[in-house]
């Protein structure tokens, strides 16, 4: 069963792929895209750059501050904050434009956070921790969003079956987000037992920790949702709470899809929550999502990878050196 799934979601995250970029391409078919995206990428200013920069800045910040929570959680004390945040974005870096970021991310914190005694099965508990605070981020965000403005999913009628837009259903799902996050609010002052669902269990962490997800996980999602808002244009952007929404739906499909970087699948749902930002001025705004929060990293972390690796090889061959 193993040996399927290992095959299984690289398949599906390829058939996401395909079908997504045949989407995308009936909607911008007849246009000519690649002159007018670049002219909309050179009309953004250079404060906007800077900031979707700062922005990327701040979810990566917020990404290593996960490994740190799940560290605590773990009561592991000794590995230092420069060794994490170079850890986590490396992780990350890799495993958002890899695809199964869940799969990808372990190996990559197993070979790291084990040279720093950690088993692997502490290593597993790390990556699941992360995880859920990630999903935690998305229910809680999620929660607010559209319990605070339920006609949000009104801009996705016509794309989505008409009970996925109604507000009533979008509120009461806001609602039962809300109600997840006090119950796990509750769970954790309280220390109640473990919430157990079939064969998986929720353990509800400390008090300290659960304080720390609250706050780290929006932050994440804040801040990738940040370099959206400042690429896209002034006239008809529908403000940062609009963008906001439509990067928690659109980022989360990319995710289930486990295609690599959510390739298509992003792009797709984000336009048509768009409607009144011209669609080129939209893909020009994700072009530079993608080089921000994807592709830059992923630069920096194979550079990070090979000195990674070149030390330990060093190392090793030291140690064999020295015992001749």
């Amino acid at each position: 069963m193993r040996k399927l799934l290992e095959y299984f979601w690289p398949l599906l995250g390829l058939v996401a792929v395909v079908v997504s970029f045949y989407l995308l391409y009936k909607e911008f078919q007849g246009e000519s895209v690649g002159v007018e995206v670049w002219a909309n990428l050179k009309a953004i200013s250079v404060s906007h750059y800077l900031f979707a920069a700062l922005s990327t800045l701040v979810a990566y910040a917020a990404l290593a501050w996960y490994d740190r929570i799940a560290l605590l959680h773990l009561g592991v004390k000794h590995i230092n904050w420069l060794f994490i945040s170079v850890c986590s974005f490396t992780t990350y870096a890799l495993s958002h434009n890899i695809g199964a970021s869940v799969f990808s991310g372990a190996m990559v914190r197993y070979r790291a956070y084990s040279t720093k005694g950690l088993t692997a099965t502490q290593v597993a508990a790390l990556v699941l921790l992360c995880s859920y605070t990630f999903g935690f981020g998305n229910i809680l965000l999620g929660g607010l969003l559209l319990t605070y403005n339920p006609g949000l999913m009104q801009r996705l009628s016509g794309f989505l079956p008409d009970i996925f837009t109604n507000p009533n259903t979008a509120l009461a799902v806001g609602l039962g987000c809300l109600a997840f996050v006090a119950v796990y609010i509750i769970g954790s002052l309280m220390k109640f037992r473990a919430f157990r669902f079939g064969r998986y269990e929720i353990l509800y962490p400390r008090p300290g920790i659960m304080v720390r997800q609250l706050f780290a996980a929006p932050l994440e999602l804040l801040g990738a949702a940040g370099i959206i808002y400042f690429a896209l244009p002034e006239q008809g952007n529908p403000g940062y709470l609009v963008v906001l929404g439509a990067f928690l739906l659109s980022f989360s499909a990319a995710l289930v899809s486990h295609a690599p970087g959510g390739l298509g699948i992003f792009e797709l749902l984000f336009i048509n929550i768009m409607p009144d930002v011209p669609r080129l001025k939209v893909l020009a705004a994700l072009l530079v999502w993608r080089l921000f929060y994807l592709i830059i990293p992923l630069l920096v972390a194979l550079v990070v990878v090979a000195l990674f690796e070149r030390k330990k090889l060093v190392e090793r061959w030291r140690g064999s050196q020295s015992e001749n």
